[in-house]
């Protein structure tokens, strides 16, 4: 069989054309009942054999070289959804395909959802845009340049504003239409104080194995089904986001301090590594099938030393968090306004607009291009169109989280 058929039976098995399960009759049961799930880390009881389909069988030698050369020729979205296809057939696949897809910061690509999480490349940024809907107090974040004509944007996290007496929440979710914290796409949220100055990052998983201790209250908003009863399901602080208050109402952009207490101020350095992520609890999304031999397993979610990579032991008064600071801009005189050079993508002024770097002592001996190099900049492009470029050693989730930051209201800081 060549190349192009097994790609083009994957296609099908995703679309739902193609049968890839033996027990067809339980197939149709599952997909009237449940809704489509991507490929969870689950760990199956070896008491319950699961059905192999019929592509379960192929030799570890020809497995392993279909799905590099899938993972090597489809390197964008839409087309890398054959990618999550390939992990969806069955145990061996899953295996073979989590082996071969690397991390953001090695590839620079996003492939499946622990993508989000995961610090983004050292080199060149991931380019993505943000929608707002002001109807909806919506923020949805696609994964592209700019927005494409025919609506076929990767949708990679969505947020919405929910006002509290004493400030403002951004839950964060996976999917745009549930944003209820005991549902198991919810990934964190952003929390303010009642000015909007200050912010609070939340994630409901714990980067460390030693982590901060989630917030309290949360524990009960869960599901059993999202995460094992070893972990404590909850928000765990990962970092802070800090506006100067403007008193004298001097001239100029916001200015902003963040402190990702998840990160230590080593991972910039040369040698130093970010903590790294490589396991979700079971998620849903609708655009990607799980074959439904797997369906309506419960996953466990291990935090152990094997499900991170490469954790630095953090505790109080060992690890010095990372602290991000506003870029210097300068004063165009002919435009009598404040510029950052955006590199083409920001087209709009607009006081949200900003970009982040390091700020590092002279004792951590960085080098001044690494001191001047961009992590994060955030700009407007059109009307409720933002861009958002990332890079290592951020994920997409912290990124999205401090961007949100930027559309709260601060009349004590402008």
């Amino acid at each position: 069989m060549s190349f192009k058929s097994i790609v083009r039976e994957l296609k099908e098995m995703r679309d739902g054309i193609g049968s890839l399960s033996r027990r067809s009759a339980e197939s149709k049961h599952w997909h009237s009942r449940v809704k489509s799930h991507v490929v969870p880390d689950v760990t199956l009881n070896p008491l319950e054999p699961v059905q192999q389909g019929q592509w379960a069988h192929l030799p570890p030698e020809l497995l392993l070289d279909i799905i590099r050369r899938v993972e090597e020729s489809e390197t964008s979205w839409p087309a890398r959804t054959v990618v999550v296809s390939c992990a969806s057939v069955c145990k061996s696949w899953r295996a073979v395909t989590k082996e071969i897809v690397n991390t953001p910061e090695q590839c620079g690509r996003l492939t499946f959802p622990i993508s989000l999480k995961q610090p983004g490349p050292r080199e060149s940024p991931i380019q993505c845009f943000i929608r707002r809907n002001r109807e909806t107090s919506t923020y949805l974040l696609y994964f592209g340049l700019v927005p494409s004509e025919n609506g076929t944007d990767k949708l990679l996290l969505a947020a919405k504003k929910i006002r509290r007496a004493t400030g403002i929440d951004f839950v964060i979710s996976l999917v745009a239409n549930d944003f209820s914290r005991s549902s198991n796409t919810y990934v964190g949220k952003l929390r303010s104080n009642f000015l909007g100055t200050k912010f609070t990052i939340c994630d409901n998983q714990s980067p460390h194995q030693a982590g901060t201790q989630p917030n309290g209250r949360s524990s009960k908003r869960f599901h059993t089904k999202q995460a094992s009863p070893r972990v404590s399901a909850g928000n765990y602080t990962v970092g802070t986001i800090a506006y100067e208050l403007n008193v004298l109402r001097t001239r100029g952009p916001r200015r902003m301090n963040c402190t990702m207490t998840s990160i230590p101020v080593s991972a910039i350095q040369e040698g130093g590594t970010a903590p790294t992520l490589t396991s979700l609890p079971q998620i849903i999304d609708e655009q990607f099938p799980l074959s439904p031999s797997l369906k309506g397993k419960a996953p466990i979610v291990d935090v152990s030393s094997t499900s991170l990579l490469e954790l630095p032991v953090q505790s109080q008064g060992l690890v010095e968090p990372l602290v991000l600071k506003n870029k210097a801009p300068r004063w165009h005189e002919q435009l009598q306004c404040w510029c950052l050079n955006f590199k083409g993508r920001v087209t709009v002024a607009s006081v949200k607009n900003f970009q982040l770097v390091a700020a590092v002592d002279p004792s951590h001996n960085l080098s001044t291009a690494e001191q001047e190099k961009v992590i994060l900049q955030f700009g407007k492009i059109g009307k409720d169109i933002f861009t958002m470029d990332y890079r290592y050693p951020l994920s997409a989730f912290q990124a999205f989280a401090i961007c949100l930051s930027s559309f709260d209201t601060k009349p004590a800081c402008e």
